[in-house]
């Protein structure tokens, strides 16, 4: 059986979804019973997706006539079985396999760009009206796919995704010169790793922090790491003010041997979304050995387990207090990392792979 994959998500700053399809790009090829596996993305065909993730890019069939090319996708999309892995399926594939990562498109349209929400609406009605299967990465989002667009149970099938191995504990000597660059220490900062959006209640955060008593809160300062989102310009603000005030680190979107390191030095991970389809994050500060605080949120809890904190992240009290416990109890922390560890070893990227195309091989025409 052959695949086509659509690429779209991967590139320079990759998502949450953009990692999953380049785990998906890295191994699928080498599943059994998998035959070919072509790569598809801004309606062509490409040789290499890792390209593009190096912000490079060649197509197949690129000296042909445009018109020659044309001919040759829709009948290499009509001749695989197609899975578009964020949201999509490209308008020449008759049918295919979407996975559908969230609903936060439909059901909080005001946390997105106006724009923004037209175009998925557009594009997910047509993607979803071909698809034979849907995939969640949650059981809490399968739950909401079912209910709220009327699918039947059978035509969707959470995966879960994974933890890469580089995700790991790490000696203070291997990782402190990283750290340098920013002016950090092993042990000596909390991290939050997000981009910058309204459901994911970095506000509240920042709120929270600036709340804690000031020894514990100079003591350990609070790193934001991640893209710059959308609707924020008022966070932006709150963001600088609080760097200015010594307390906050923004080093915005950071490459990924740098964000390896700060995981590993965190003394604390914090995960405030108020919404997420799987969270990827948590479950690789777990693994980096770091303890987590989330929010007691959307699928949050079935994916943390019971390796995590929980904290309501409109509670500005209790979420302060639960952060200053959470720094200072060491008899929780040492618990929390010993779980983190084992929840994030039940979740691996071959498991993701090999669940999807097992379910390949079930939709296959």
């Amino acid at each position: 059986m052959d695949v086509t994959l659509l690429v779209d998500a991967l590139g320079p700053q990759l998502s949450g979804i953009g990692r999953y399809v380049r785990e998906l790009c890295n191994r699928v090829p080498s599943e059994p019973r998998i035959g070919k596996v072509a790569f598809f993305t801004n309606g062509r065909f490409i040789d290499d997706p890792e390209m593009l993730v190096d912000g490079r890019v060649a197509y197949t069939y690129g000296r042909l006539p445009r018109w020659a090319r044309r001919w040759l996708v829709r009948r290499r999309l009509r001749n695989s079985l197609v899975h578009g892995p964020n949201y999509f399926l490209p308008p020449d594939a008759d049918g295919g396999i979407i996975t559908v990562h969230d609903l936060s498109v439909l059901r909080y349209p005001e946390t997105h760009p106006s724009a923004r929400v037209k175009a998925f609406e557009r594009q997910f009605e047509s993607s979803l009206a071909r698809a034979s299967h849907v995939i969640t990465d949650s059981e809490t989002v399968r739950s909401e796919v079912i209910a709220d667009l009327g699918l039947a149970a059978s035509k969707v099938t959470a995966i879960h995704l994974g933890v890469g191995s580089e995700y790991r504990p790490r000696s203070f000597a291997e990782i402190e010169p990283v750290l340098a660059s920013l002016g950090l220490k092993p042990g000596e900062y909390a991290l939050c790793v997000s981009t910058l959006e309204p459901r994911k209640k970095i506000a509240e955060l920042l709120c929270a922090w600036r709340e804690l008593p000031a020894g514990l809160r100079n003591a350990t300062p609070l790193v934001l790491a991640g893209a710059k989102g959308w609707l924020n310009d008022q966070l932006h603000d709150e963001i600088e003010k609080a760097v200015a005030e010594g307390w906050l680190k923004h080093p915005g979107f950071v490459p990924e041997p740098l964000l390896l390191a700060l995981y590993a030095g965190a003394s604390l991970f914090l995960y405030p979304s108020s919404y997420e389809g799987f969270g990827l994050p948590p479950l690789e500060a777990m693994a980096s050995g770091v303890p987590v605080l989330v929010a007691n949120r959307s699928c949050l809890p079935e994916i943390s387990g019971d390796a995590a904190g929980y904290v309501d992240p409109d509670d500005q009290v209790g979420f302060s207090a639960a952060i200053a416990e959470a720094l200072t109890d060491s008899a929780w922390r040492i618990r929390a990392r010993e779980k983190g560890l084992e929840r994030a070893a039940a979740f691996s990227w071959d498991k993701c792979a090999s669940e999807t195309a097992e379910l390949y091989l079930r939709c296959a025409p």
